[in-house]
């Protein structure tokens, strides 16, 4: 008797121990599915401001209104990745989110992308972590969960790309109109010193420094391509006709390059 008490004693331990890691597993998969959703989205996000804001504009003002009435075009679905966080946070109470943290890391980098690239054209700076961590509230002001540190970094290093794809572009359709190269190769370039003091304390973060690099190389290379062809215009018209074609401005690209 007191054998088959202990052997039901055992059964229902184990039984126990199923229900909770089929629980546990259930809650990995919602929230895996979530943070998919999430990287869907972000993705969706970063193709709008890169399809919105290399089209053709003539004017400054032009171009800063539509940089902003872009990044603006972005809101209704960084309104759906807020849902999406607050789902989250109702999965990951307390303790758990350190958890599970890394069911969601994917998406909480990819959104990181997203939302830097954003407000980098919009203001032409990098979000800072609180800026950040604020947007990941729920509609009564309160936090869905802490923003990692490692997914915060790794996710701005991706913005590196971003910039450099949005440049290459852009000088493809409108030349130097409308971005100033320099100003993201230094930019990007400030972001890859900081980046490489981090490696040794983030994980997986020397191979994205390592495409920061390339990305850099390619803006570097875009903006001296623009000073050099600037250059060559300039000569070329002042020295066979004596007409002013804009090479001045172009003189002032050169300049600013070297």
């Amino acid at each position: 008797m007191v054998a088959l008490m202990e052997k039901q004693e055992i059964i229902n331990t184990f039984d126990a121990m199923r229900v909770q890691f089929d629980e546990n597993n259930d809650r990995k998969e919602r929230l895996i599915k979530l943070s998919r959703e999430v990287t869907t989205i972000s993705k969706k996000i970063i193709f709008l401001l890169h399809r919105v804001l290399t089209d053709n504009s003539s004017q400054e003002e032009e171009n800063k209104k539509k940089r902003s009435d872009g990044v603006r075009k972005a809101d209704p679905l960084f309104a759906d990745i807020r849902k999406l966080f607050t789902a989250m946070g109702q999965e990951m109470q307390g303790d758990q989110f350190w958890r599970y943290v890394r069911s969601i890391s994917p998406g909480l980098q990819e959104y990181m992308e997203a939302l830097s690239f954003a407000y980098y054209l919009e203001h032409h700076a990098l979000i800072s972590y609180q800026k950040a961590q604020d947007t990941i509230k729920r509609e009564d002001g309160t936090i869905c969960f802490p923003l990692p540190l490692s997914d915060y970094v790794l996710g701005v290093s991706d913005l590196t790309g971003e910039l450099m794809r949005f440049v290459i572009t852009s000088i493809g359709r409108r030349g130097e109109e409308g971005i100033d190269p320099l100003a993201v190769a230094v930019f990007v370039r400030n972001c890859k010193a900081d980046l490489e003091a981090l490696v040794p304390h983030v994980r997986d973060l020397q191979k994205k420094v390592d495409v920061t690099v390339q990305s850099l190389l390619k803006i570097e290379s875009a903006a001296y391509g623009i000073a050099v062809r600037g250059a060559e215009y300039a000569q070329f018209h002042h020295g066979s006709s004596g007409l002013d074609f804009g090479g001045g401005e172009d003189r002032e690209a050169e300049d600013r390059w070297h």
